[in-house]
């Protein structure tokens, strides 16, 4: 900077800044060993350490968490079966089971006195409106609700994909006392099929032997692709054919697909019964149904 004198004044040289105000502008490395103004009232503080705690130990203590146990099958049974009941007519029981089938998701059995219901535990955790139409369908099996557990049950179907089914063991019987299913089925299946049908069969448990009023004369579980035939068809009345026939119905259900139209399951597409007609003793065998359908129901 420019000094600018007065006229006639004489330039005056400025003084020199002592050395001690510039060592003052330089900061020392060392801290601890900074010379501290110290104070007539009170004696200078002793230097403190610097400690490096990590910063955890400065954060606020958290709450204990809370370990809880998984949930039980019986557990989501007894949520699912109260919510339930809050729409079922009162004095009817419910029971339920849940249940990992890979084919049937619902299954409901009517009784003067309440309900018996298996499930898939693909409706445990669903919301009011599912379980709205599920007593809908227990209940009074109505169609709307049908139609909306169909859909349900379509947008869950990566929960049965998922699951992993051990292999069960069933034991097969397959020569009766007047019918043998095993060679049916595998002259069927090399007439019929190609021989490309893959399926086991076996008679069903024997039932009692009290008056019955339906009979299912045979059945075929896709899980487990096994034809269970009625084991009142293993008697000398009935005729070979018509054994044969209820056979082949349960084989065209290991080659077709079971469709689906307004949210119901169709066993029997008519693809499905066009080709059971083709069977050469179907008419045959109808009639001989119709006609001794009360001597199968009294056996």
């Amino acid at each position: 900077m420019r000094r600018h004198l007065r006229p006639g004044a004489a330039a005056v040289p400025a003084a020199p800044i002592p050395s001690v105000a510039r060592t003052q502008l330089q900061l020392p490395f060392d801290l601890s060993s900074a010379r501290q103004p110290r104070s007539r009232a009170a004696p200078a503080a002793s230097p403190v350490p610097i400690d490096s705690q990590s910063r955890r130990e400065f954060r606020p203590p958290e709450a204990p968490r809370e370990a809880r146990a998984p949930r039980s099958l019986e557990d989501d049974t007894g949520v699912v079966a109260t919510a339930l009941g809050l729409y079922l007519p009162p004095g009817k029981t419910l029971e339920l089971r849940l249940t990992d089938n890979h084919y049937s998701m619902i299954s409901v059995r009517r009784k003067q006195d309440g309900y018996r219901l298996r499930l898939h535990q693909m409706f445990v955790g669903a919301g009011p409106r599912i379980v709205r139409a599920l007593a809908r369908y227990v209940v009074h099996n109505d169609r709307r609700a049908s139609a909306l557990l169909g859909e349900y049950i379509e947008e869950h179907q990566h929960v049965i994909r998922k699951q992993v089914r051990a292999p069960r063991q069933v034991r097969l019987r397959t020569a009766g006392r007047h019918h043998d299913l095993q060679a049916i089925f595998d002259r069927l299946n090399r007439e019929r099929f190609d021989g490309k049908l893959a399926a086991r069969i076996t008679w069903g448990p024997v039932a009692d032997r009290k008056r019955r009023r339906s009979i299912k004369m045979g059945s075929f579980a896709v899980e487990d692709r096994i034809i269970r035939i009625h084991p009142a068809l293993d008697q000398a009345m009935v005729p070979d054919y018509f054994v044969s026939w209820i056979v082949f119905h349960e084989m065209l259900h290991g080659k077709h697909e079971v469709a689906r139209k307004d949210g119901r399951r169709r066993f029997h597409t008519k693809e499905f019964l066009a080709e059971e007609r083709t069977f050469a003793d179907y008419d045959r065998a109808c009639a001989w149904e119709k006609a001794n359908l009360d001597r199968l129901l009294r056996s």
